[in-house]
């Protein structure tokens, strides 16, 4: 009942926010993990305090600055007054100070008081994304609606605030184009499950987003190792400074990421801008798990993508490229979960074939999932499919398992209505599992089952087509068909690419 309540209240601050005029809930997410942030250095300050007065000693380094007037910095100090005094407050003095910027304030008696602003890159990870932020509460009636509001939430308990934050980030599936950037939190899950994250792994998101996969294996990992966490010092230090890289173009995004992951305890996770396909990203055997859901649609300049990822395939694919990243990104014996486009499986393209010859021949291609077309509704109803794969550069790939995901848990049309289980996807979970545990209970289901083992030579025969359907075995059962939608977005796909030779033969012939 209590988690209904906390709901109710971010859902009361997100309507007057939006009553107000603030209507983007990117924007809104924005605003409400500044003031988050604010509060949150407050808390740390307290926390330090308390125990320096209780240890003694050498005092912890303070975030605020000790006069006066620096200590009206703090949330503590100002949540309490009056409507125009918190507007004021925030938008003349504690925004500049958490920015990093050295801000002077007019006094009451006409006199002025510089304060030092936050020593970027020293308090955390979210810190350095500070320097863009703009405060854009409109007027100082709803930043006290938003700031008393906030005041209530308990964000002292760790896994409370981060499932309020999480709360948060999935009402961004509401708002169009928006959603692009939310992955499903059950089927982020059940990818983490799969690949199994511990302790002493590092675990690297390219197309980080709002940090979901970076966050979920963060909780699997914390969760199967809560004694080593509390008792390790060096385990600990690995987990809050150094396991989690997430990369992003979005600046918003990584503000959200970098919150994100402070808030479920990953101090310092890496979250930066970088543009993963460039040149200027130059990430090799660094990782020992990668997690993503890539960009599917869009093509980029050749030129500017990164050498090593045109040799895997040569393209201008995003999907394409980011699967060729993975590999690139990977330490040997490094394991990666991603979600591609239903065109990776079956595209004809050279570049298609080069990148699945890739993962069959060169590497250890585990699993092929396929899902459903409402997975990513409502904003999306493109066929995926998640890949698991091993990086050896030697082979490895025996047989390769296929699984029909015929249920998510959720109805497949735009609501996305919980059904009450979870569908196929603890089964999925289990049979992967038990790939490693009981190969022959999988290798005795037939073509006709919903999940099945392919030889890879089978699969190379077959031009290293990964679709379920190519090998399932019609057992009279009434077939099912995609919406049309679907079929549409296919058959644009094969435009683009048969535009794309065209270009390419005209080029070859212009100097003739």
């Amino acid at each position: 009942m209590y988690i209904i309540e906390l709901k109710n209240q971010i859902d009361k601050i997100w309507d007057d926010m939006y009553s107000y005029g603030i209507a983007n809930p990117l924007v809104v997410i924005e605003q409400l993990t500044y003031l988050f942030f604010i509060r949150s250095l407050d808390d740390i300050e307290t926390a330090n305090e308390k125990k320096d007065a209780m240890l003694g000693g050498a005092p912890t380094e303070r975030i605020f600055p000790k006069d006066e007037i620096g200590q009206t910095l703090r949330w503590s100090k100002f949540c309490d007054l009056k409507a125009e005094e918190i507007y004021d407050r925030l938008r003349e003095r504690v925004f500049p100070f958490i920015k990093g910027n050295n801000t002077s304030i007019r006094m009451p008696d006409g006199t002025r008081h510089t304060i030092d602003g936050l020593k970027i890159n020293k308090k955390s990870a979210y810190a350095q994304y500070m320097k863009d932020a703009n405060f854009l509460l409109p007027n100082a009636l709803i930043t006290q609606k938003v700031v008393t509001a906030i005041k209530d939430l308990p964000l002292q308990d760790r896994d409370m605030k981060g499932d309020i934050y999480e709360y948060m980030i999935s009402k961004l599936q509401t708002a169009g184009r928006i959603g692009q950037f939310r992955t499903p939190r059950h089927i982020i899950s059940m990818m983490v499950r799969m690949v199994d994250p511990q302790l002493t792994d590092t675990i690297a998101d390219p197309a980080c987003g709002t940090g979901g996969f970076l966050v979920v294996a963060g909780h699997y990992v914390r969760e199967n190792n809560e004694y080593e966490l509390r008792t390790n010092t060096k385990a600990r230090e690995h987990y809050q400074n150094r396991m989690f890289t997430g990369y992003d173009t979005d600046q918003t995004m990584l503000r959200i990421t970098a919150m994100n992951t402070i808030l479920h305890g990953m101090d310092n996770a890496n979250i930066k801008f970088n543009d993963s396909l460039s040149k200027s990203n130059t990430d090799e055997d660094k990782y020992t798990v990668v997690l993503a859901n890539p960009p599917f649609k869009g093509s980029l300049d050749h030129d500017s993508v990164a050498p090593s990822l045109i040799s895997v395939a040569d393209t201008k694919k995003t999907e394409l490229l980011f699967v060729a990243l993975f590999l690139r990104m990977l330490d040997a014996g490094g394991r990666c979960a991603c979600i591609v486009p239903e065109g990776v499986l079956s595209g004809p393209s050279n570049a298609h074939k080069q990148i699945r010859k890739e993962l069959v021949e060169k590497h250890k291609l585990q699993a092929v999932i396929s899902m459903p077309s409402g997975v990513f509704k409502p904003y999306s109803g493109v066929s995926t499919a998640v890949l698991v794969f091993t990086k050896t550069g030697t082979g490895g790939t025996d047989n390769i398992w296929f699984y029909d995901m015929r249920s998510d848990g959720r109805s497949l049309d735009d609501k996305r209505t919980e059904s009450g289980t979870d569908g196929d996807v603890d089964d999925i979970v289990a049979r992967y599992k038990n790939l490693t545990v009981d190969p022959a209970q999988e290798a005795e289901r037939t073509r006709k089952d919903q999940s099945f083992l392919v030889p890879a030579q089978e699969v190379i025969d077959k031009n290293w087509d990964l679709r379920f359907k190519t090998y399932k075995e019609n057992n009279g059962e009434q077939l099912e068909f995609d919406h049309p939608s679907v079929s549409i977005a296919r058959f644009r796909e094969l435009e683009e690419e048969i535009l794309v030779g065209i270009s390419e033969l005209e080029a070859m012939f212009e100097d003739e």
